[in-house]
């Protein structure tokens, strides 16, 4: 007998950015233009090339756990406890009443909990191995945080990881999608984060030479599709939102943000760290994305708005520029395109999901996100990337496109809910 394929809706969402501190607030400085990008304080960087990232600012984790527990837990937990605990009550759901073992987490990190690593490794080599902290191994792995949250909330279901480097968000988005329409759980919390702004990562990057050096003035630095783009800008924070069927979202009079109808996975197979100079995956995970939206009515035809992956890098804005044309051909010219890592910076594991978000906040609320300092396009990129300044527009069907080290490729789709 073949089972039903389930309807999939978000109805909850929550964020923490370095805009803000709730979607709210990081949604209204989207559309004012508004960049989180300042200089470091969290370290020393004056002998890095980069001095600059998109830091959390005014967080307490006592907000969010007693003072105790905050001392104990990695920030990239403490971030993904404080987005559930938005995302949650966004969503009306009261998991008491729910059943336990329908309800389940994802969650998705590049990094996981480094900080907690790197103070042991630090207490090992001056104080001894045999006073590393018993809290170490908890607080390091990735899946601690969907750990954390299912106890938090006594959620027996479906609980893991996902990692695909940069991809990490988009992914556990889709991975979940996929698991609630084939109905193995009823509810998912669902989301991913990085508290990744360390001197080891960061200058790891650094001599990379991935980051934008635009020092001089860090707000301008990120600059997606422009000519002058000199490289991404590395973030903090984390997003996450309740997914759940269409069926137990109406059962309960859920507010509903919009559908989930489509998600493309795949693999440039091709560098570690350069996207492939065609998009061979980006138009892989795009059309796969597609292929499952078509299988609900809906064409490419019908997409209105991409929220790009868009890293200000020299080679990513282009073979994703080229990639989007392949697959939408004339109507590439067509669809409304931004990059709101011009104003959040890159988030790493968190991206995806916040950007997942964004798309439903473009259908929710009829405006399009602005991508900021995008003054002089370059020739390469001649889509529409809506510079500068927020659009207003009736948008049904959206695609949000995550690509990461490794050749990683995750796109996401949503639609207006009818």
């Amino acid at each position: 007998m073949m089972r039903p394929v389930h309807r999939v809706v978000i109805t909850g969402m929550g964020a923490i950015t370095p805009l803000a501190l709730t979607i709210g607030e990081t949604w209204e400085a989207l559309l004012a233009g508004r960049s989180g990008i300042g200089p470091i304080t969290h370290f020393d960087a004056s002998e890095l090339k980069t001095r600059f990232a998109g830091q959390v600012k005014n967080f307490d984790p006592e907000n969010y756990m007693e003072r105790k527990e905050a001392r104990r837990t990695d920030p990239f937990i403490q971030f993904a406890v404080a987005a559930s605990r938005e995302a949650v009550a966004d969503s009306g759901i009261d998991f008491g009443a729910e059943q336990s073992n329908r309800c389940g987490i994802f969650y998705g990190s590049a990094i996981g909990g480094l900080h907690t690593t790197l103070e042991n490794q630090e207490v090992a080599n001056k104080r001894g191995m045999s006073r590393v902290s018993p809290f170490m191994i908890p607080n390091m792995l990735i899946d601690s945080a969907p750990g954390k949250i299912a106890i938090e909330y006594s959620l027996h279901g479906p609980n893991h990881a996902v990692v695909s480097a940069c991809a990490s968000g988009s992914s556990v988005c889709g991975e979940a999608f996929e698991l609630l329409r084939r109905g193995d759980a009823d509810v998912m919390l669902v989301g991913g984060g990085d508290a990744a702004l360390s001197p080891i990562i960061f200058a790891g990057f650094d001599v990379m030479g991935a980051l934008s050096r635009y020092n001089e003035d860090p707000v301008a630095a990120c600059r997606p599709f422009d000519i002058n783009r000199d490289g991404f800008v590395m973030s903090e924070g984390s997003a996450m939102m309740v997914m759940e069927t269409e069926e137990h979202a109406k059962a309960r009079g859920a507010r509903i943000y919009a559908e989930v109808i489509g998600y493309g996975s795949s693999a440039d197979a091709y560098s570690m760290a350069a996207p492939h100079e065609n998009g061979r995956g980006a138009v892989d995970a795009m059309s796969m994305a597609l292929r499952k939206a078509g299988e609900l009515g809906v064409t490419s035809e019908q997409v209105d708005y991409i929220n790009a992956h868009g890293t200000a890098t020299r080679l990513n804005d282009v073979s994703e520029t080229l990639a989007i044309k392949q697959v939408f051909g004339e109507h590439a010219y067509n669809v409304d395109i931004s990059s709101t890592k011009s104003m959040t910076g890159h988030l790493l594991g968190g991206a995806g999901a916040l950007e997942t978000m964004i798309c439903a906040k473009v259908i929710s609320e009829s405006i399009i996100p602005p991508t900021i300092n995008l003054t002089d396009q370059d020739p390469e990129c001649d889509l529409h990337y809506t510079p500068l300044v927020p659009k207003k527009a009736e948008v049904n069907v959206t695609l949000s496109n995550s690509f990461g080290f490794g050749g990683h490729n995750a796109c996401v789709m949503l639609r207006k809910y009818a």
